[in-house]
């Protein structure tokens, strides 16, 4: 089956409302930044639209991610909608493993695997585009990727097109950028019904219990898998500790797991299930089953230290925007 006739079968998503006017950015021009709301289907439609262009040939078509459990996510789910594996059509790789052949078309990679394909290759042979997805998650790796893309489209391959991808990002500054046509796509697949805590927490020593206390307070009153958002590790152990007692499988999912363990968070289980995360799984990324999302309101954020001139990570607290 081609690609464009799988994604005429699909389902209706937000995205795809988008997806004329991204088209035709890219046959006029060179580049296109597409904002787009969470849940919109930008990851994995898009590049799978995108196989059926002229412009592109045989060559390939690279996405790249900002973390690897996004990496394999992206890709797992492009290769289900083809009714492939992964490593045939749609294939990935990240420093610790990859899945592709000689037949792959969509290599999804994640941001410091591109910088270092474009320090050993410079021209990106065999390279059609490249689509920065979530570039609003602003990185050394991804800001010099990107500056390295743009002087090769300019210098050697003005046919190279490069398309910035994100829900919340400023797009008409990063269309600026890159000297590209603004697309945006309005609405969510789904209604959300947002509710606030009676009281806020004093410390981020409370998120834990406060977080396995939502959890509790939702899983006897609402139906479907949970998303539950922690600061980091150590969070997450407390939490789980917590919830050990419920009728559900209660998964970590954080950066340091090994590969087996990430992928059975996301999958689809038999059994109701509770995953806590951290921002990991914010962006780039569906969690099959999923219906309530709890958040604790903190994150792990880098912050400059003055006094020893490096940056350490501190737990901060989110606006209630950037929960929503």
């Amino acid at each position: 089956m081609s690609a464009s006739s799988v994604f005429a079968s699909l389902p209706f998503l937000p995205v795809a409302a988008a997806l004329p006017a991204l088209t035709r950015a890219l046959e006029d021009g060179r580049n296109a930044v597409l904002v787009a709301p969470p849940g919109a289907g930008k990851t994995t439609l898009v590049p799978l639209h995108l196989l059926a262009a002229v412009w592109r040939g045989d060559q390939k078509l690279i996405v790249v991610e900002p973390r690897r459990v996004a990496v394999r996510g992206a890709a797992h789910r492009m290769a289900q909608l083809l009714g492939e594996e992964t490593g045939q059509t749609v294939g990935f790789r990240t420093r610790t493993d990859s899945a592709v052949s000689a037949a792959t078309r969509v290599e999804v990679v994640t941001e410091g695997l591109l910088l270092r394909r474009l320090l050993t290759d410079p021209l990106l042979d065999g390279t059609a585009a490249i689509l920065f997805d979530e570039v609003h998650e602003r990185s050394l790796d991804l800001d010099t990727a990107l500056a390295f893309a743009l002087d090769l489209q300019r210098a050697l391959r003005p046919e190279l097109r490069l398309v910035a991808m994100s829900a919340t990002t400023d797009g008409r500054a990063f269309a600026g950028l890159l000297d590209g046509e603004l697309i945006e796509s309005e609405g969510r697949a789904h209604p959300i019904d947002i509710r606030h805590a009676k009281r806020d927490l004093a410390s981020p020593r409370d998120v834990p219990d406060a977080v396995a206390r939502a959890i509790r307070e939702v899983f006897t009153s609402e139906q479907g898998d949970i998303l539950a958002f922690l600061p980091g590790i150590g969070e997450i152990r407390r939490a789980e500790a917590a919830l050990g007692d419920l009728p559900a499988l209660v998964l970590p999912l954080h950066g340091e797991l090994p590969t087996a363990e990430q992928d059975r968070a996301i999958r689809p289980a038999e059994r109701r299930k509770i995953v806590l995360a951290t921002s990991i799984a914010e962006t780039s990324l569906t969690v099959p089953g999923v219906r309530i999302v709890v958040d604790g309101g903190f994150r792990r954020m880098p912050a400059f230290d003055p006094g020893s001139g490096l940056s350490r990570l501190e737990t901060r607290r989110i606006s209630r925007a950037a929960a929503a």
